[in-house]
Parts: structure tokens; sequence; C-alpha cells
């Protein structure tokens, strides 16, 4: 393990408290509204949709007909898998779901009897995967500190890319969105597009994807 991705672990391992409010905000979500797109705070499910048909355009050609392993991170209750498993690309490939709230895990293996699909609770990547998806993971921050949310969300992205064969797609609230609400992260998308290049690769999109609120980054190997 090199020294980077060890202080990433150990900046994520401190962020733990900082998470907890998080935490409990979508386990009472998720206690309240079951799979639906409300237990995720997103606004509803068409833009919901928007953000994943956004998310799969980061494969490549040539994996579109399936064979590939995916990582969802921050899965929920497996709306990502819903979006995929009847597309070509899903055909022979396996999903990861990673979470950190067990609720919303109980929900996607509740909702999920696929054996190409798996879900664990954990606060990193586990296994390495051909490609990694962080679809609105990191847009509520409640009352942390800015400067340490954005230190965390840095070193989750950090460690999710030691753990990607091939690509990594992301997405955050956009700096200039223009509503905004206390409880939520809104990033400078061209600033984390530099530090993807500093720190992951030179290989790196960024698109702004309005009328969303969002900006999405794709770095590729």
């Amino acid at each position: 393990m090199s020294e980077d991705i060890s202080q990433a672990i150990e900046t994520l391992k401190k962020s733990q408290k900082m998470l907890g409010p998080v935490l409990a905000s979508f386990e009472e979500r998720v206690a309240r509204f079951g799979a639906d797109p409300r237990s995720a705070f997103w606004k509803n499910e068409e833009w919901q949709i928007r953000r994943y048909d956004i998310l799969s355009r980061l494969f490549a050609p040539e994996d579109r007909q399936g064979g590939i392993s995916i990582t969802d991170f921050g899965c929920g209750y497996g709306a990502f898998f819903d979006y995929l498993k009847d597309r070509p690309v899903m055909n022979e490939s396996r999903y990861i779901g990673i979470d950190i709230s067990q609720a919303m895990i109980d929900e996607a293996e509740n909702c999920t009897q696929d054996p190409r699909a798996k879900f664990h609770r954990h606060l990193i990547a586990t296994e390495e995967a051909d490609y990694t998806f962080v679809c609105g993971t990191y847009n509520m921050n409640l009352s942390a500190d800015e400067g340490e949310w954005l230190e965390y969300v840095k070193a989750s992205l950090e460690q999710l890319w030691s753990k990607t064969r091939k690509a990594l797609g992301f997405n955050l609230l956009r700096a200039d969105a223009p509503d905004q609400y206390p409880g939520l992260y809104y990033a400078d998308g061209k600033a984390f597009e530099d530090f993807c290049r500093e720190k992951l690769s030179p290989d790196v999109t960024y698109t702004d994807d309005r009328p969303l609120p969002d900006w999405t980054i794709f770095v590729r190997r």
C-alpha cells in the first residue's frame, strides 16, 4: 500500500465521527420511505435517472456489452443496480454496492435478489473493480466543517481510485447552483478537476450537468 493511500485511509477513519449525523439522517429516511428516491434525498426519480444516464457514459465502448465489474460507492438502496440490471453492460458483469448505512444495505438486499449484485456496509472499497461510480454520495455534509469535509472527499476518491482498474466517475453539487440549501455541500468543479489530474490520472473529463445542479468528473487510467 502506498504512503498516499495509507494517509487517505487514516483520514477516512478520522472522518467517521463527522459522518455520524449524515448516517443518522439517511437511516431515518430509509426507515420512513424505504426503496424510494426520497430516502437518498433526491429531488425526484427523473433527476435521479438523468444522473445515471450521465454517469453511464463512463463505460468504454468495448465494455458496453458486459463482462465487467462495477463498484457503486454510496449505493443506498441499490437504485443504480436497478437502472443497470437489464442493460447489455450487465451481461456477465458483477456489481458491488457499498454504503455506510446498514439500513440502506438491508433495503438493497431486500429489493435485489440477483446473483450479479452484492452489498456491503463499509467506508471504503475493499476489492478492485473495473469501474467505480459515486453518485451524490458526498452531497450532504450537514454541520460538518467544510475544510474537513473536503479532505474527507479527496481521501475517499484517492482510496476508491486505488481499487479502480479502468475508470472512476463521480458528481457533486455545483458551487454556483442557483438554489442552495443548508446542510448540503456545493463544490468547485474546476478545483476538483485539478485535484484529479494531480493525484489520480492525467486523463480527466469535466462536464457541467445543467439543468441539474451538478457537475460530473470522469477519471480514466
